[in-house]
């Protein structure tokens, strides 16, 4: 079956966004040693800082690989599967870190921008789990109507 191009083109921005990601994760501690050149903030708590960073660009990662993996099955024609209620609940997991570890963070260097990091890894998260019982229920249900002759 022919995919659609949108599915195609998030494919493929998901990878993109998988591989820019390492990259930029890897870099933050001397993007952080750089920006600490014209940021105080960053000059004064440069290692607490980079471990909150890099520790959310890992559960960022975690988010994209998840749903690179749930994308897979679409492209297989196979969506309802457990892999992928699993994988939504690891993504609400990570999505509820990233807003712990961004709350942790705001006492290092206050802005909206954090706050606003804080509500949407949260919501991010609270949808996800819900997401996951609904699919769990889809996933009860194709396994029903697989059974039945």
């Amino acid at each position: 079956m022919k995919q659609p191009s949108l599915v195609l083109f998030t494919k493929r921005m998901l990878d993109l966004m998988f591989y820019l990601g390492i990259l930029l994760t890897l870099s933050i501690p001397y993007l952080f040693r750089w920006a600490g050149v014209y940021a105080e903030s960053f000059r004064r708590f440069y290692l607490p800082q980079t471990i909150l960073y890099m520790m959310s660009g890992i559960l960022c990662l975690r988010i994209v690989q998840k749903l690179r993996q749930m994308l897979s099955t679409v492209l297989a024609d196979d969506a309802f599967v457990d892999e992928n209620a699993d994988a939504l609940k690891c993504m609400g997991k990570c999505s509820f870190l990233i807003a712990l570890l961004s709350l942790v963070r705001i006492f290092y260097a206050p802005s909206p921008a954090t706050a606003v990091v804080i509500i949407v890894f949260a919501i991010a998260g609270l949808f996800s789990i819900v997401l996951c019982q609904v699919f769990e229920k889809a996933i009860q249900y194709k396994k029903e109507n697989d059974l039945t002759i």
